[in-house]
């Protein structure tokens, strides 16, 4: 499960492929005080990362993404002239995350309990479960957590300009944070308290012994 969730999230690799775009950009922007080459910059780091991945022929999903991303922000800076809006599609991003994941929490369809679906081959029986619900929620409320504090921290910056701490905070806020929720998911999924019914059926009294197999 701990891997699944990990592949789920993109990875170290994928973060870092992720992350690194805006780093060019915000060092080139710091350095030259231009929104041109901070661009330039940071697409083709994008692409160049895109364009490994492809050499390697390797999992593109994510790198893939970033790069949309990066055109997309790229786009939106030339267009207004403001180095800043280059991060409005990460705080936007983080923005519907936080509320799919919170709304999914208050209906009682936490999100990662589709992967624990997927895991265990039935996409939707995990709510027949208090248990595993209860599990879900805490890993979705675990994995909420990063989009709410990169939204506290980033709306401001964004809104005073700081293009140089908003990169600083993208690249804090990114991997190390993202490291710290999959440690913490992990965490909670080591504890293997997790009850499974009887295979027998002959009692709904929940069994603990076999959940650390069949929760990694």
């Amino acid at each position: 499960m701990r891997a699944r969730l990990a592949a789920e999230l993109g990875g170290v690799r994928g973060s870092l492929e992720t992350a690194f775009p805006m780093v060019v950009f915000t060092v080139a922007y710091v350095v030259t005080d231009e929104l041109r080459p901070s661009v330039v910059g940071a697409v083709v780091a994008a692409v160049g990362a895109y364009g490994l991945r492809l050499v390697q022929h390797s999992q593109t999903r994510f790198v893939r993404h970033g790069l949309i991303g990066i055109l997309v922000a790229a786009a939106l800076a030339t267009f207004t002239g403001r180095a800043e809006t280059a991060f409005l599609p990460g705080i936007v991003q983080n923005g519907v995350w936080a509320v799919l994941l919170g709304g999914s929490v208050v209906l009682r369809w936490p999100l990662a309990g589709f992967v624990i679906g997927t895991v265990l081959d039935d996409r939707t029986g995990w709510r027949d479960d208090p248990a595993i619900v209860r599990l879900s929620n805490r890993l979705t409320l675990v994995l909420l957590a990063p989009m709410v504090i990169r939204l506290a921290v980033q709306l401001p910056l964004y809104v005073a300009g700081a293009v140089g701490w908003l990169g600083a905070s993208r690249v804090v806020l990114g991997w190390p944070l993202h490291a710290a929720a999959l440690a913490l998911a992990g965490l909670i999924l080591l504890r293997g308290t997790t009850p499974l019914p009887r295979e027998d059926g002959d009692s709904d009294e929940p069994r603990r012994s076999s959940a650390p197999q069949r929760g990694r």
